[in-house]
């Protein structure tokens, strides 16, 4: 083995697949000057022990198109580097057993068609030819990916590394990584073998990342939300009658994924490879009784069978053929789960040049794809996909352990669980409460959890059905329903109120801040005392962040941005740099803010005596006080008629608050909103506004200022697309849609083509229809065009309405 470099551009820390796969896929960009340093030997973290899986199969966009590219990827892979691998694709059969299992199928059916990818369903007849030990008189929908297989882990890693290797690129084994530090804007990652300068370090050190992440708390970093899991799978011995079906058509059985029921059924050899991912499922390592071993490698845990017998049994009914091969091998190893899941990928939170890969529950799939987006990260900055649903700053500090350790159970014991739009799981909650909590509570409301922040989606009357199992369903139709209706009419007739805690805010301050802002937003700033929208583009002109720009003085800012955006939102500003002599501060947790809104809103406000100039137009801001109380009011709303916010300190909001309802305003919730919000057209982040759409395809162009000096990011690039067209455009559509509205990513097609996609959808209950905000091709976006879209496999008539609101069209009522 070579010497161990005293300088490199990224060093990787970590050798499972993960991290192999971020090491070649750097080398195939260039970079080859990239080391990785793993402790033992390559694979010996959960890589070793993983089962190899390979589904497309995901009701995650940036998942599948991260599993998609994996196994095209895979395909090739032993050729591309000269490495054999055994790769089986096999074929997958996933059953459901309920009609909204076979919704969820027809959903991620759309989503492939989307990708590309070939998966259909298929009949209970169907599926009993292609595998005839299995029972399918109970099922209700059966999805077939022809392209789902298994491959060898170990093989898959060593493949990689060789193509690695042979680009340049360096392996270290047995050679562990003790800590980093900074020196002169550079890191230095430290072994027991020297040490390694580096631009840039990656925490992917799988169920080890939690211990490698404290190392960067010194320089802004923060603990890891992850948790170990143990994860059994067992090896039956030879089955003959697998072994003559495998002789007889020259090919494995398809794998088998039970979901309601939670286990995977695959053949393994001549035998079955049963995994359950059992409700009664337990963590490691969690108790300082129980402290996580210096090195685990190649190790597992002893076997825990009792925990899969109810799965064991339950898999025997669906093959019988599985008890007649006897239990060959249990494999019970170490995986890490994020809370909810999905695995880190991107900018490590609160670091500068400092990248995690971690927490992978399916890193064997997923793996390829990870290693593509990451290494786009470190060398672009940027990713091809928005990857948002992994990125790492999509958690903030709410993720104690006690959080980390629940979601991780309830992710873990319902893998296979669907994720209803309605639903709020109860594991991990009321983390960051409003001050007006209590309250919101005493009125009925049902809440949800927002990055944390406990928000009421709904208020129930006495009598209405709050379960948990009400809410398990994709229609629109349920005990919510008809008090959503309810609270988006008194909005449009009277004055609703809606408590909404965790808006992110920060300060922004100095001379030369406003300089320094214009050089960063495509836009223009507002004037002293007003408000506007702020759009963040990257360098290929996408929309990376929206915040609302509140100026108080020349250079004095209030940055407002979404609740789930304050990490990624700050470090957008902070990561390149402030001018010297400006300041950036966040105040996130010391405010709270009310939206006070409908066509009675002026009058509720004069009713209570609010010391404010309620002339001031749309989009300005004043300080004031109401029912005494010193507070921010802002003349916006984003139901889309007349209203403002108020932003007072969290010790004074219970006081606005009960005021203003009892001066008669409805309380109001977050489904209400989304509704009123979609009916005027208006985007939310990382929905409708994302890194996968440019400024000007997201119909943002009155938000960009080409003429004025500054360089933003993306100028030429948005330049350029203005000058050759856009390919596609964003659109509000009217939907003749069924019992439920069209979520995120519904497939849109025209004359049998996929030509577009929603990014979000609701009933409208002001324009009495559904309503879809989407992206489609620019020469179908003229208002009147018809398209399809494909709503849980129900294909509806839809038809563009253009790109502004659909209700009040001219924004009289905002105006008012």
């Amino acid at each position: 083995m070579a010497d161990l470099p005293s300088t490199a551009r990224v060093v990787i820390i970590g050798g499972g697949v993960v991290g192999t796969s971020a090491l070649y896929h750097l080398a195939k960009g260039g970079w080859s000057d990239c080391v990785l340093l793993e402790k033992n030997e390559l694979t010996a973290g959960s890589t070793w022990h993983a089962a190899g899986n390979c589904p497309n199969f995901s009701t995650s966009w940036a998942v599948l198109n991260m599993q998609r590219y994996s196994l095209e990827m895979y395909r090739t892979l032993a050729d591309d580097v000269d490495y054999p691998m055994n790769y089986h694709v096999t074929g997958s059969l996933r059953l459901g057993h309920t009609k909204e299992r076979a919704q969820e199928f027809q959903r991620v059916l759309g989503m492939a068609e989307y990708q590309g990818i070939d998966m259909r369903m298929v009949s209970n007849e169907e599926a009993k030819e292609m595998y005839p030990f299995l029972e399918t008189h109970d099922l209700s929908g059966i999805l077939y990916d022809p392209y789902d297989g298994d491959i060898d882990p170990a093989q898959l890693t060593q493949a990689m590394a060789k193509g690695a290797r042979d680009l340049g690129a360096q392996i270290h084994r047995f050679t562990p990584a003790t800590g980093v530090r900074r020196e002169g804007g550079e890191w230095i990652v430290e072994t027991e073998k020297g040490e390694i300068r580096c631009e840039f370090v990656v925490n992917a050190a799988g169920y080890y990342a939690q211990r490698v992440g404290e190392w960067f708390k010194s320089h802004g970093g923060r603990t890891v939300p992850m948790v170990v899991m143990s994860h059994q799978y067992f090896l039956t011995e030879e089955i003959p009658a697998v072994k003559e079906w495998t002789a007889a058509n020259g090919k494995k059985l398809p794998l088998i994924r039970d979901v309601d029921s939670s286990y995977y059924l695959r053949q393994d050899k001549n035998g079955l490879n049963l995994g359950p991912y059992e409700r009664n499922c337990k963590a490691h390592w969690i108790t300082p009784d129980d402290p996580m071993p210096e090195d685990f490698s190649f190790q597992l845990y002893p076997d825990d069978l009792d925990r899969l017998e109810w799965y064991i049994e339950d898999a025997m009914a669906r093959v019988p053929l599985l008890g007649e091969g006897g239990v060959g091998r249990n494999i019970n190893g170490p995986i890490p789960y994020a809370p909810d899941g999905l695995p880190m990928i991107g900018p490590m939170p609160g670091v500068v040049n400092a990248f995690e890969a971690h927490s992978f529950t399916f890193g064997i799939v997923q793996g390829g794809g990870a290693g593509k987006v990451l290494s786009e990260w470190i060398m672009h900055g940027e990713t091809e996909w928005d990857m948002w649903a992994v990125d790492p700053r999509r958690y903030t500090d709410y993720t104690d352990h006690s959080y980390c350790l629940d979601k991780a159970l309830e992710t873990y014991g319902h893998e296979y669980g669907m994720h209803f739009p309605w639903k709020s799981w109860p594991a991990g909650r009321n983390k960051k409460l409003s001050p007006n909590d209590g309250r919101v509570r005493e009125l009925g409301g049902q809440m949800g959890a927002y990055a944390g922040w406990e928000r009421a989606n709904w208020f129930a009357k006495p009598g209405d059905d709050t379960s948990l199992e009400a809410t398990e369903t994709w229609e629109r139709h349920g005990p919510w329903e008809p008090r959503v209706r309810a609270e988006c009419e008194a909005v449009r007739d009277g004055v609703g109120v809606l408590d909404l805690p965790g808006f992110s805010r920060f300060n922004l301050n100095g001379e030369g801040a406003a300089e320094w802002l214009r050089g960063r937003i495509a836009g223009a700033l507002p004037k002293i005392g007003r408000m506007n929208l702020g759009y963040f583009p990257d360098t290929r002109g996408r929309i990376l962040t929206e915040m609302s720009l509140m100026r108080h003085a020349e250079d004095a800012f209030t940055l407002i941005t979404a609740a789930p955006a304050q990490w990624h939102d700050y470090e957008v500003l902070w990561r390149d740099g402030l001018p010297e002599g400006v300041s950036l501060t966040d105040h996130t947790a010391e405010y709270s803010t009310l939206i006070v809104t409908g066509p009675k809103a002026r009058d509720l406000f004069e009713a209570l005596g609010t010391e404010a100039d309620l002339s001031l137009g749309w989009l300005s801001h004043q300080p004031a006080k109401v029912a005494g109380v010193p507070c921010a009011l802002a003349r916006v709303s984003f139901a889309g008629e007349l209203g403002w916010e108020i932003h007072a300190a969290n010790a004074d909001m219970p006081a606005v608050y009960e005021a203003v309802i009892g001066a008669g305003a409805t309380p109001f919730g977050m489904w209400a909103l989304n509704s009123l919000r979609i009916e005027k057209g208006y985007r939310a982040w990382k929905g409708d506004l994302s890194t996968d759409y440019s400024l000007l395809e997201g119909g943002l162009e009155r938000f960009i200022k080409f003429d004025k000096p500054q360089d933003f990011p993306g100028k030429a690039a948005l330049l350029s697309e203005k000058q050759r067209g856009s390919s596609k455009k964003f659109v509000v559509l009217s939907v003749d849609a069924g019992a439920a509205d069209a979520p995120y990513m519904s497939t849109i097609t025209h004359d049998g083509k996929v030509v577009g996609e929603t990014t979000s959808g609701a009933f409208g209950y002001r324009v009495g229809h559904s309503v879809a905000l989407a992206m489609v091709r620019a020469d179908l976006a003229t208002p009147g065009t018809e398209l399809n879209v494909n709503i849980y496999g129900e294909i509806c008539k839809a038809t563009v309405q253009g790109d502004g609101p659909i209700w009040d069209a001219a924004n009289e009522r905002i105006r008012a």
